[in-house]
């Protein structure tokens, strides 16, 4: 998406006061960033930068003391898996698949505490708002495109004979 000066923000506060606009978003994510790389001003252009720069240098400097190993990520969703591979990227870190492996399997070279203590939590943190703000915007879309009712579908008590005979196959047996 083409950067501008001033965004549209995808929601309308007015219209769903807890409505997350995709400034919130991003001012949120640079949040996370900071917070893993232990600055003290969060959410500014400069802090956030600043903060890119601490975890680039804690990742070489854990690349002299815990050489990097292979990492096969696997990741539930094509949103996941751009945002975990946009977040190596940010990083230096080159996320590769081999032949054969699903468009949701990603690889990669990286010490084992750059991950536990910076990768993985600070792209756990960044999912659940992304996810967040998918969910969000997807509801207002559809309660407001379609103006129709998103709610979750009633659960039905089963018929007589209902059997499972099969993950995901259900059947209803005469007897």
């Amino acid at each position: 998406m083409p950067k501008t000066a001033n965004p549209t923000p995808l929601s309308s506060n007015a219209t769903h006061p807890e409505a997350i606009d995709e400034k919130q978003l991003l001012q949120r994510l640079a949040a996370v960033e900071a917070l893993h790389a232990g600055a003290g001003t969060p959410g500014e252009r400069e802090a956030a930068a600043a903060a890119r720069d601490r975890i680039r240098a804690r990742l070489e400097s854990l690349k002299a003391e815990d050489p990097p190993v292979e990492y096969t990520f696997t990741t539930a969703d094509v949103w996941s898996r751009s945002l975990l591979t946009a977040t190596m990227r940010r990083y230096g870190i080159r996320p590769y698949r081999y032949p054969r492996q699903r468009r949701t399997t990603v690889m990669a070279k990286v010490p084992v505490r750059f991950v536990d203590e910076v990768l993985w939590p600070q792209f756990l943190a960044n999912s659940k708002l992304l996810k967040e703000y998918l969910a969000e915007a997807t509801k207002r879309v559809i309660d407001t495109g379609m103006q129709a009712d998103s709610s979750e579908a009633e659960v039905a008590p089963e018929p007589a004979g209902f059997v499972q005979d099969a993950p995901g196959r259900s059947v209803i047996k005469d007897d």
